[in-house]
């Protein structure tokens, strides 16, 4: 895929007037080309993996409502600089901020509230999903109207395992995904390739890594924000790709039989049973999973991603925003620090999880965990009208 660097026509010739790149961050943590009527954006931190941060969720979120409310600007392509979109959050920021202030709360706020306006965004947004989609850079693409993967993609969702929560709007897309594979890819934190991110649903298209240039540079000529005409452009592209014969996808049978259970335990007891049955790989692979994972992680993702099979985008964010800052406070558990420490801090991989086991999490506990905060202290969205479309910035609220 071209860099953002590139100083050529995406219609063959020279760029002229119609390219304007953007140059107001000084850590050029995002990269913005104006092509025609058409906004590129770029994240821009190629060396942490594109990771998350709190200038990279601010500029993001003021580009998009500057181009919601442009007419001039008909449609947005977003991709990462790089081999890879976005690996999601900035742990190393997190874990360096630590319990001893709450500063980090500037960004988890914003990204919740960036992750809303995208969900809801009033013009087609095309994202390039190329290498890892991972957390939190799930989440600024998941909702975009097109979402195009390729043979180098690789979704996944591994936050349970360091003692945390799928975020970023995951309790409300994961469980509308077919049965309950949300469920699966939630809790075991499993890696889909991108065939089978395409399958599932999680992407629009799967188009070869080779012609996603030629994919751009159509779309620029295009220069239109009709969601048809897009649509079929990307289509010329897109082929079927075919699963692998081991896929998890070829197993949705099995996938409902263990995942659809009431409790994690539940489903830890039919996965054991079911390795009992058969020499299957991808059943010692899930079992692993469980194994090493954080039963607080588990139990507080399973409880998320359960109850915003019937919850709006809206009220998913809130409760999401509410476990976050818990987990970062260290509310009931140091786990999410541990989880931290163990993968991306020491790289050990040799966590000690407190509560050690699934029956220690109790449903007090995690009471505690998704309880409402007070009003003024909650993620402040205009779903029910009573604030403007672009209200609600962290700025303008109560929370310090």
């Amino acid at each position: 895929m071209m860099t953002s660097g590139d100083n050529i026509n995406r219609d063959g010739g020279s760029v002229g007037a119609l390219v304007q790149k953007d140059t107001s961050s000084e850590e050029q943590v995002v990269i913005v080309e104006k092509l025609k009527s058409v906004s590129m954006l770029t994240l821009n931190r190629p060396k942490v993996l594109n990771s998350i941060n709190l200038p990279l969720v601010s500029r993001v979120a003021e580009l998009y409502e500057e181009w919601e409310k442009d007419e001039h600007v008909k449609c947005i392509l977003t991709k990462g600089a790089g081999r890879v979109f976005s690996a999601g959050g900035d742990l190393r920021m997190f874990y360096s901020i630590g319990k001893r202030d709450e500063s980090w709360k500037e960004v988890v706020y914003k990204k919740y509230w960036l992750d809303y306006h995208i969900h809801t965004f009033k013009k087609p947004i095309v994202a390039f999903w190329h290498g890892l989609v991972m957390g939190g850079g799930a989440g600024l693409t998941v909702a975009c109207k097109f979402r195009i993967a390729t043979e180098k993609t690789i979704f996944s969702l591994p936050e349970a395992a360091i003692g945390y929560h799928t975020d970023c709007a995951a309790s409300y897309y994961l469980p509308r995904l077919k049965g309950h594979f949300g469920t699966y890819l939630a809790i075991t934190g499993a890696r889909l390739t991108g065939a089978e991110v395409f399958v599932s649903g999680l992407a629009t298209h799967f188009v070869p890594s080779q012609s996603l240039l030629d994919v751009e540079k159509r779309l620029v000529a295009l220069d239109t924000g009709d969601v048809n005409a897009i649509k079929s452009t990307i289509d010329e592209f897109s082929i079927i790709p075919e699963l692998d014969q081991q896929s998890v996808l070829n197993r949705l049978d099995l996938v409902e039989k263990i995942f659809s259970k009431d409790s994690i335990e539940e489903i830890t007891a039919v996965l054991l049973a079911e390795m009992e049955d058969a020499h299957d790989e991808w059943l010692k692979d899930a079992a692993k999973a469980l194994k090493r994972s954080s039963p607080l992680g588990l139990k507080q993702t399973f409880r998320s991603v359960s109850e915003g099979r019937n919850r709006t985008l809206a009220d998913c964010l809130r409760v999401e925003y509410r476990v976050t800052l818990n987990a970062l406070r260290a509310t009931i558990s140091n786990d999410f620090y541990e989880g931290m420490r163990a993968t991306v801090i020491e790289k050990d991989n040799s966590p000690t999880w407190n509560p050690a086991t699934l029956p220690e999490v109790t449903s007090e506990k995690l009471d505690l965990v998704f309880q409402p905060f007070k009003e003024e202290d909650e993620l402040q969205l205009p779903a029910e009208g009573k604030i403007p479309r672009w209200g609600g910035k962290y700025e303008h609220s109560q929370i310090r």
